[in-house]
């Protein structure tokens, strides 16, 4: 398969394990955007639905978890993190996981959507730009902001006006399969060693 038009696997990082979240109903409206590109394979990483611990110990716990996530994380080609604004940042728990890996980031591309209140979780997606840029990841320039995002979308989860997200997003993606591709193609040439 020539690598340079095959679709990019891409790994959605749901970032919110928040009780009441409201990062499902943005991940939905997400993945149906993913699905829809053509140039795109996305499987889904739910900070919910992990159980690592913080201490980084190689517990059976740990071990069980990184079972789930490594491989995703490790076998995308790109990545789409999804992060609520809590206290002016990102949540722990996305933390966490981030923190677990580090190889599996490296010469990759991270879209950034974000939500929250007045904000839309930008504050959110800055500080993950600084801690992408450590783990050699790219991220890519334009996100997906949802201001006020709980009344952004009805009671059934559809974007009441979806004319601006919907614009964001495809600009977004379109930006992440060409930074896919492009770091995709290099590292194929040219293994990454950080150097």
């Amino acid at each position: 398969m020539d690598t340079t038009t095959a679709p990019l696997r891409v790994t959605l990082l749901v970032g919110s394990n928040r009780h009441g979240r409201f990062g499902p109903v943005v991940a939905d409206w997400l993945l149906d955007h993913l699905r829809a590109h053509d140039d795109l394979l996305p499987e889904v990483v739910d900070v919910a639905a992990t159980d690592l611990p913080t201490t980084f110990a190689p517990t059976p716990q740990a071990t069980a978890a990184l079972a789930e996530i490594t491989p995703k994380l490790s076998g995308a080609d790109a990545f789409v993190v999804l992060t609520p604004e809590y206290n002016h940042s990102f949540p722990a728990a996305l933390k966490n996981v981030v923190d677990w890996h580090f190889t599996e980031w490296r010469a990759k591309p991270v879209g950034l959507v974000s939500y929250g209140g007045l904000a839309g979780g930008l504050r959110a997606a800055e500080h993950l730009r600084q801690v992408f840029a450590e783990l050699h990841a790219v991220t890519v320039r334009d996100t997906v902001s949802f201001h006020n995002a709980g009344a952004a979308f009805d009671d059934r989860g559809r974007l009441r006006d979806p004319s601006g997200p919907d614009a964001a997003a495809k600009t977004m993606l379109d930006q992440l399969v060409w930074w896919g591709r492009a770091l995709r193609e290099a590292k194929e040439r040219r293994p990454y060693d950080g150097a």
